[in-house]
């Protein structure tokens, strides 16, 4: 389900999107408008409304995944025999977070997922709306931010983020993947608001418009950027881990919802953490349920939430996560899309803390090269690029995977920019970061795939 943004949401000719939050006065009345809670009920019947995104892929433990395995339900089945209640579950599902922020708003979503500049948005909207919300548990994070990738079409000449000077640009405004451009960007010495030409677009849209040749470059959010580097129609310009900012996805709640349903609350994060052990438990098979589920290649999927993949499961709130989400404040205050956020106040760490007392997983370990040949239901870790390289030779493969040589994501072998550097092979997400390490090591050059594949034999 692709969501139309309202008209205060459309992007202006050039620079960012300012102005985007109504005064109160007008906001409540539209809130009133569109109806009552989302959990509705008689005296025997209770129905919960999850907001999800089934093609943000690092959220599934608390939307794709988890509808599928069918956790919530036999929770809140168990709770029904205990109190005589029966408990339905509906599931809503959107291609971003700021329509299940505008539903839960208006009381019609209890439980949203959504990413970390949008959770921001939830909780500031939620406060303005008289509707407040609260952030219970993570999904998927990336401690560097290598969730968010800045895509260019195949044979673009682009070569660096300096490259985008005068260019357009497309992104979703109010997105994780926004904040990194913008960060980025400033990194880089070039100005946001005067220097690109950023385009307010929807994922789906924003692609179409790369591959139409409308927009110079596409900086989005998982799945996006790996599904379109997977399909050729995209390859890696920038990687949000060159940021080395955390960057996550988590589960917000209706504050009136939490403390009237607690104990369904409870049930969810429980469900959650179900999910979350069944995906880490069986990867592969996870990927695939997840495929089917949305129609996404399970190559893709796996590249995000495999074994090794770019993103990590886990729901602790963790510290370092609510630091980064402080830290992201002032980017949507500057773009004009909040006010002042109490992060410390949205973090509400208890109830995962109740339902879910077992200890947290523990930090994610280094990615490793890993390789998915056809007709298998399992996948092969490597030490090296090189012993996957010569593995995948001349074999059945479906998907190999390879960390980038300096920030660690994961991407795919066949997409990445390999590097020869005596006899040993690096691999690279962007042409930039090859670069760097060529210049840093003398006698290392770039090389083909094709070429790698030979050498590696």
């Amino acid at each position: 389900m692709t969501a139309v943004p309202r008209a205060h949401e459309r992007p202006p000719a050039r620079g960012r999107f300012v102005a985007r939050a109504l005064p109160l006065t007008l906001l409540l009345p539209l809130a009133t408008a569109c109806g009552g809670a989302a959990g509705a009920e008689d005296s025997k019947t209770v129905t919960v409304t999850v907001g999800y995104q089934s093609k943000t892929i690092n959220t599934v433990t608390a939307g794709t995944l988890l509808r599928s395995l069918g956790y919530f339900e036999k929770e809140l089945a168990a709770r029904g025999r205990k109190d005589g209640r029966t408990y339905k579950v509906k599931w809503q599902d959107y291609a971003t977070g700021a329509p299940i922020t505008a539903q839960m708003t208006a009381g019609k979503i209890d439980i949203g997922s959504m990413g970390d500049f949008p959770l921001l948005i939830n909780a500031a909207r939620g406060k303005q709306l008289r509707q407040p919300t609260r952030l219970v548990s993570v999904t998927g994070y990336n401690l560097r931010g290598g969730l968010n990738t800045v895509v260019t079409e195949p044979a673009s000449e682009l070569r660096s983020l300096t490259d985008l000077r005068g260019k357009k640009v497309s992104t979703s405004i109010g997105s994780a993947a926004d904040g990194t451009l913008i960060r980025a960007l400033e990194q880089a010495g070039i100005d946001p608001e005067k220097d690109i030409r950023k385009l307010n677009q929807q994922p789906s849209v924003g692609a179409s418009a790369l591959a139409g040749g409308s927009v110079d470059a596409l900086s989005q959010f998982v799945a996006w950027p790996g599904q379109l580097a997977y399909e050729g129609k995209a390859k890696a310009l920038y990687d949000g881990a060159d940021l080395n900012l955390p960057t996550f996805h988590g589960v917000t709640v209706r504050e009136k919802f939490a403390d009237e349903r607690t104990g369904v609350v409870d049930d969810f994060l429980r469900a959650q953490r179900r999910a979350t052990d069944h995906l880490r438990a069986r990867p592969v098979a996870a990927a695939e349920t997840v495929a089917a589920e949305t129609g996404l290649p399970a190559e893709v999927v796996y590249l995000y939430n495999g074994a090794h993949g770019i993103a990590t499961f886990d729901p602790a709130l963790r510290p370092e996560l609510i630091a980064a989400l402080k830290k992201d404040v002032p980017i949507l205050k500057d773009a004009e899309l909040i006010g002042d956020v109490d992060v410390d106040a949205f973090v509400d760490p208890e109830p995962l803390r109740r339902a879910v007392p077992a200890p947290p997983y523990g930090k994610a370990t280094a990615a490793r090269p890993e390789l998915w040949l056809r007709g298998r239901s399992d996948t092969r870790a490597f030490d090296s690029p090189k012993a996957l390289l010569k593995a995948a030779r001349g074999a059945d493969v479906r998907a190999a995977y390879v960390p980038d040589a300096l920030t660690g994501t994961l991407w795919f072998a066949d997409r990445s920019v390999w590097v020869a550097d005596g006899p040993e092979l690096r691999a690279f997400i962007t042409p930039d970061h090859a670069r760097t390490y060529v210049e840093r090591h003398a006698g290392a050059r770039v090389v083909s795939y094709a070429d790698a594949l030979r050498r590696a034999s």
